[in-house]
This record gives structure tokens, C-alpha cells and sequence, in this order.
């Protein structure tokens, strides 16, 4: 998924997640809705932000849940933040990605 991110390719982004999928803050509000939601979402994202990139600092690993630690910068001179980020699977496919930031 992060690897689809980084290439600004939301279809192959959303392609790893559940018809029902969603985009969090974590244990708040909804900000991307469905599979679709979140590929609207990625492509807006990605047309104004088009050097955006995130980078696995330390990832982790319990039955369903992966955990990771990102930095994320909008360009190379641009917004730099840090988010830990969860991504729940069911079947193979994420569920819901909750964001730490």
C-alpha cells in the first residue's frame, strides 16, 4: 500500500482495501469513506501535493493490525510530519486505516 502511495497511484492504493474501507483519524472521525471515498480522496490529495512521500520508519505486526511509524513530506522542501499509522485487514484485504499524527 505504501509503495502504491508513493507512487501516486490511489486505484492501486484502494486495490488492498474492502469495498466498506475507511480512512480515520484514530478513534475519530471519518475523513475518506468507502473504497471510493478514499480514492477521491488520494487524488485530490495527490494533485496538490504531487512530490508527496512517505517513508516506513519502524513497522509492527499482530494478527490483522499493522502498525506504522511514518514520516511524510509533502515535497522536499515543502511539509514534513511524523504519523504512526493502523491498518486493520480482514481477509487480505485493510478495513480501516486510523492516523496518529
Amino acid at each position: 500500500m505504501i509503495e502504491a502511495y508513493n507512487a501516486q497511484d490511489a486505484d492501486a492504493y484502494v486495490a488492498f482495501m474492502t469495498d466498506d474501507a475507511c480512512e480515520a483519524a484514530y478513534r475519530g472521525a471519518v475523513v475518506r469513506e468507502g473504497k471510493e471515498g478514499t480514492r477521491a480522496g488520494l487524488k485530490a490529495m495527490f494533485a496538490q501535493f504531487p512530490q508527496n512521500r512517505a517513508e516506513i520508519v519502524g513497522s509492527w505486526l499482530l494478527g490483522e493490525t499493522v502498525v506504522l511509524h511514518e514520516k511524510v513530506s509533502r515535497a522536499p522542501d515543502g511539509d514534513k510530519f511524523e504519523v504512526m499509522s493502523v491498518y486493520s485487514f480482514e481477509g487480505g484485504k485493510c478495513s480501516r486505516v486510523e492516523f496518529i499524527r
